[in-house]
């Protein structure tokens, strides 16, 4: 058994009667159980519209849900939407080069990041994000999360599509 094990039990009796966010609350409570996350949202994508929005969010009032915003072309897109991988920062310096909203990230007492892209069917359909302290997403978390909250997620997505 691994020290995961009982979050990975808890998301799977959650995830089992799930309906719309109570998937994405699911998959928030295995983040925290496993790596943490001081802010935990799910951005949905819709790559024909190039538009994004905010499915899910730990922080309503800072980052509500409503709405839509168009794709942002450039560093982090290159990053997370073609090469399909995390992106990692884990100072808000680094956060800034990318995220135009670097300063509320910073005010919530976030300074590091891992946006990780949702592949379903060859298709990019979104991201989770995790933040949290300076220096927090260490090579050994980011490891966690491929290992342990990338099927999650997948599965965490669709639940909250079949809501």
């Amino acid at each position: 058994m691994t020290e995961y094990s009982d979050a990975i039990a808890q998301f799977d009796a959650a995830i089992a009667v799930a309906k719309g966010d109570e998937a994405y609350a699911a998959l928030q409570a295995l983040v925290q159980a496993t790596v943490g996350a001081k802010l935990f949202t799910v951005m949905i994508v819709d790559m024909d519209k190039e538009l994004s929005s905010r499915a899910y969010t730990s922080h309503p009032v800072d980052y509500p849900t409503s709405g839509t915003k168009p794709l942002n072309y450039g560093p982090w897109f290159d990053i997370v939407h073609k090469q399909r991988a995390y992106f990692v920062a884990n100072t808000i310096e680094d956060i800034a080069k990318v995220l135009f909203d670097h300063e509320l990230i910073n005010a919530l007492g976030c300074q590091s990041i891992v946006n990780m892209p949702v592949i379903i069917g060859d298709q990019f359909i979104g991201t989770v994000n995790m933040l949290d302290v300076e220096g927090h997403f260490t090579p050994e978390r980011v490891q966690m999360i491929r290992d342990v909250i990338s099927v999650p997620a997948k599965l965490a997505m669709l639940a909250a599509q079949r809501g």
